[in-house]
């Protein structure tokens, strides 16, 4: 990833060792993306937020994936202000907006992150009070809350937002009942976390719901919320759109499969979805005239292949650059063909060697061949390769 870093008022370098955090001290991380309508008055309003530097020592970092001239208008704009300004500029938005925060905590050497939005529907005043809340209480994430007294979602444009946001919350809060407990807003993008219980290598953002990735995968112990008017856009155009929504639907799959538990359910659920397509497919190709025995064969392929990019998609979306997707398809597809060849046989056994009737017989079968065929497509597809040529094959 090609990454350009300056700042204004000191130049940093990306290679040398985090030093010791100063106590109280605060990085704003703000991930950008053709903002650059917005920063001049955010940086303006900050500047009237943001106390004495020796009171709150803050600098601002923003991660800046814009394809305009934002970097420039930061660069213009920053240099009125008594703190630190950089701009970290990503030529490749991996991860999208979460991506960038994380970047920005992998910057960040002090106390407290703060993380917000370029566009002040997130107010700057805030800033003070959400790092002294959480001095003030031992949290380790303190979040601004649009869902509790004296908060607000006035800035959300029109019911179909409302009910999209409200939606989400509701969904991610049940699927995530321990990780977002005292959390009432978990798709708010503005909140403070102490940069010492955050690992940044453990996360995997997709889109732009951060805060529900830093809850789930670090859990911090205490959290806290302030509450807080979420602002009309200043400038610019809201960047929440259709295909955001499905790369959520996708981060939140991939959360909620995190651990081998949870992939074996989703692998055996998407397993079952697959016979939709296996049985359409059999049904159009009975009725244009092949015989059932090559259709049924040529079927199972639809149900694989719709299996596959489901699993590829849901379950191992951080675990594909291992392998080209040619070579993942190829050894997916023999390990489902196989599986019935192996069961076939493991009936015969059960039946003649344990005396079992064909029907509980056929379920043991079906349940064993399905566990080793999960563990098989964890190891033999989707964990990385231990030998020197992996570097060779490209990332798809």
């Amino acid at each position: 990833m090609s990454e350009d870093l300056w700042s204004l008022h000191a130049p940093i370098d990306p290679d040398l060792t985090v030093p010791q955090a100063v106590s109280g001290s605060v990085t704003l991380i703000i991930p950008t993306f053709n903002e650059a309508g917005n920063v001049a008055e955010l940086l303006r309003r900050l500047g009237d937020a943001l106390p004495d530097p020796e009171h709150l020592p803050c600098e601002v970092l923003f991660v800046d994936d814009s394809t305009d001239d934002t970097p420039a208008v930061i660069e213009k704009a920053a240099g009125d202000h008594p703190f630190p300004v950089s701009v970290l500029h990503r030529e490749v938005a991996e991860g999208g907006l979460g991506g960038a925060v994380v970047a920005g905590v992998k910057r960040a050497d002090t106390d407290w992150i703060v993380v917000m939005d370029a566009d002040l529907q997130h107010p700057p005043h805030l800033v003070p009070e959400l790092v002294g809340e959480g001095i003030r209480t031992g949290a380790d994430l303190v979040v601004a809350s649009r869902y509790i007294s004296g908060g607000s979602r006035a800035g959300l444009a029109g019911s179909y937002r409302i009910a999209v946001s409200r939606g989400a919350t509701w969904l991610t809060k049940g699927l995530f009942p321990r990780a977002l407990r005292g959390i009432s807003d978990p798709m708010s993008g503005f909140f403070a976390m102490r940069r010492s219980v955050v690992t940044a290598e453990t996360l995997k953002p997709l889109g732009y719901k951060i805060l529900l990735e830093l809850a789930v995968r670090c859990r911090p112990a205490k959290v806290a919320e302030v509450p807080f008017v979420f602002q009309d856009r200043y400038s610019g155009e809201s960047k929440s759109t259709a295909r955001e929504g499905m790369r959520f639907l996708a981060h939140l799959a991939s959360l909620r499969s995190a651990t081998p538990l949870a992939r074996l359910i989703g692998f055996g659920l998407i397993g079952l979805s697959g016979f939709v397509p296996n049985l359409a497919a059999l049904w159009l190709l009975t009725h244009a005239g092949m015989h059932y025995l090559p259709a049924e064969i040529v079927a199972n392929q639809a149900g694989v292949l719709w299996n596959f990019l489901l699993i590829e998609t849901l379950l191992f979306r951080d675990r594909r650059r291992h392998r080209h997707w040619a070579d993942r398809i190829g050894r997916f597809a023999l390990l489902a063909n196989a599986d019935l060849l192996l069961r076939i046989p493991l009936i015969a056994v059960f039946v003649a060697k344990f005396g079992m009737d064909v029907l509980p017989a056929t379920a043991l079968a079906l349940v064993t061949t399905f566990v080793l065929r999960f563990a098989a497509t964890e190891a033999l597809v989707y964990l990385p390769r231990t030998s020197r040529k992996a570097g060779r094959h490209t990332r798809s």
